[in-house]
């Protein structure tokens, strides 16, 4: 399922189009967030030390740990709020990148900022809401 190679934008397109009205009063809300998940192997792709603004006085500030980027729309479904999720990415820091410590389909993956890797894999399915309604 998390393979690259999978032509995941047929779906996610046809996914997209299932949400009836995407837009709350006539407007998309979208929410980013990025998650630390702690590891504890040395070979686990995607790991680093990350600064983990919320850890606990009795929690590492910089865990071993993946650092996820995920963007979702904002909805009221059933009268209550809901994030239907969309994109999520690995974050790799730009020394990581700089060191050629990680590689993606074997090749060293450019630096991106964790607001640009949902938002560039969303485009594709929110550029036709963005024609019919802006």
């Amino acid at each position: 399922m998390a393979s690259s190679k999978l032509p995941w934008s047929r779906p996610k397109a046809t996914l997209w189009s299932l949400i009836p009205s995407p837009a709350t009063k006539g407007r998309l809300l979208l929410a980013l967030d990025d998650t630390i998940n702690p590891k504890t192997g040395k070979k686990i792709f995607g790991c680093a030390s990350f600064f983990d603004h919320a850890a606990k006085t009795n929690q590492s500030k910089y865990p071993w740990a993946q650092n996820v980027v995920s963007i979702g729309l904002l909805k009221i479904v059933k009268g209550r709020w809901a994030c239907l999720p969309l994109a999520f990415r690995f974050y790799h820091m730009e020394k990581t990148i700089a060191a050629k410590k990680v590689r993606v389909d074997g090749k060293i993956p450019p630096f991106k900022s964790n607001l640009s890797r949902p938002l560039k894999c969303c485009w594709k399915f929110l550029s036709p809401f963005l024609e019919t309604h802006c």
